[in-house]
């Protein structure tokens, strides 16, 4: 059964929409600024979305509020499954409600609701949201999460559990403890992002989210919905390696990308586009061009969009498929940004440029070994 994007609703650092982030995008812009949102540490530069870190629950009223008006589809909707995931869910909370408790002394009693704040609930919230009454599922993967719940929903259309799904990743990152903790492990970068440089220096973390309405071939046609591409295929596994190194041969990713093909009924000569994972560390850029390299002829494009919105973890692989829909419906590559001096032979996409593109291959690679791979149609 095929399945059909036919909504997105897209909030990042570089801006509070789809249209917005994708025009800045495309002119070479990036949202990353020097920001100092914690006094107890140092300024850093980050892709905020306003001036002082978001709040998950209202990122993700906006993006699915935007997902439904752009798919032209009115709440309630019962039967629509719902597929939110999040890497850091709500933990900016519970990093709140640990400082009240260990600074102010208060009892455990007095912190209200905590269960709103359990990682599953921001899901039930967006089935909420919209009167949904089915399926609820939220995954967790660390930064292969968006690809994941995508290709979560888009099995359960093809399975036939239903015929529309709410799906996509939104992250709300820029918390203390993530803060120092990835500098901590020296992954954070001092000026900018800059994935697949020579001179790159560490992931810049960034906060936004993107959502997708996805429904069968059958019913968008029925309802007249237009089309943003249509899903082909996935490919999801484990390095089973190392709690935060990808496996040194890209063994796993590899895997993960040939099954996505497979399934797509692709070959690696079928892809126009690669949206890379491309965090601007050392060792995924490295490994991430290693793969590619070795799976696909050369001359494939590749851009990562790091480099202008921040590094979104869990929602980054959403974000990445909301660009590359835009990519197929506007026949537009969209440019690395902050890439100065690529170190790997690649066909790196330096500045946003007109090409025809029907085939496109999404990618993530997350902590733990999660690798995914996704492929759209035009």
């Amino acid at each position: 059964m095929k399945v059909c994007v036919t909504g997105i609703g897209l909030i990042s650092a570089l801006g509070g929409s789809l249209e917005d982030s994708w025009r800045n995008l495309i002119a070479g812009k990036s949202g990353i600024r020097l920001h100092q949102p914690f006094p107890e540490l140092t300024p850093l530069p980050l892709g905020l979305i306003s001036q002082q870190p978001s709040e998950l629950r209202m990122l993700t009223q906006m993006v699915v509020a935007s997902a439904l008006q752009d798919s032209g589809l009115v709440a309630p909707l019962a039967d629509c499954a719902v597929v939110i995931g999040s890497s850091r869910s709500y933990q900016a909370s519970w990093e709140m409600l640990a400082r009240q408790m260990y600074r102010e002394n208060l009892p455990v009693s007095s912190l209200g609701n905590w269960l709103d704040t359990l990682p599953q609930m921001n899901a039930i919230a967006a089935a909420r949201q919209i009167g949904a009454s089915g399926i609820v599922l939220a995954p967790m993967a660390a930064c292969a999460t968006g690809i994941w719940s995508i290709a979560q929903a888009a099995l359960l259309i093809q399975t036939g559990q239903c015929q529309q799904a709410l799906a996509g990743a939104v992250e709300a990152p820029i918390t203390p403890l993530t803060l120092a903790g990835f500098q901590q492990m020296g992954a954070l970068a001092k000026t900018g992002a800059y994935p697949f440089d020579l001179h790159r220096e560490g992931l810049v973390l960034g906060e936004g989210g993107a959502v997708f309405v996805l429904e069968s071939a059958e019913l968008a046609k029925q309802r007249q919905a237009k089309v943003y591409g249509e899903i082909l295929g996935f490919g999801l596994t484990n390095d089973a390696y190392h709690p935060n190194s990808p496996e040194p041969e890209g063994k796993s990713a590899i895997a993960a990308i040939k099954q996505c093909l497979e399934r797509s009924c692709l070959s690696p000569a079928d892809i126009d586009y690669i949206h890379a994972h491309g965090t601007a560390t050392q060792l995924n850029d490295r490994i991430e061009s290693m793969v590619i390299q070795r799976l696909f002829p050369q001359g494939v494009a590749v851009s990562s969009t790091k480099g202008s919105s921040g590094h979104t973890l869990g929602a980054s692989g959403a974000l990445g498929i909301a660009f590359s829909l835009m990519s197929l419906k506007d026949q537009i590559l969209p440019p690395c940004v902050g890439l100065q001096q690529s170190e790997f032979d690649l066909d790196i996409v330096t500045a946003a440029r007109l090409s025809k593109i029907r085939q496109v291959l999404c990618l993530s690679f997350g902590f733990g070994g999660q690798n995914a791979a996704i492929a759209l149609v035009r």
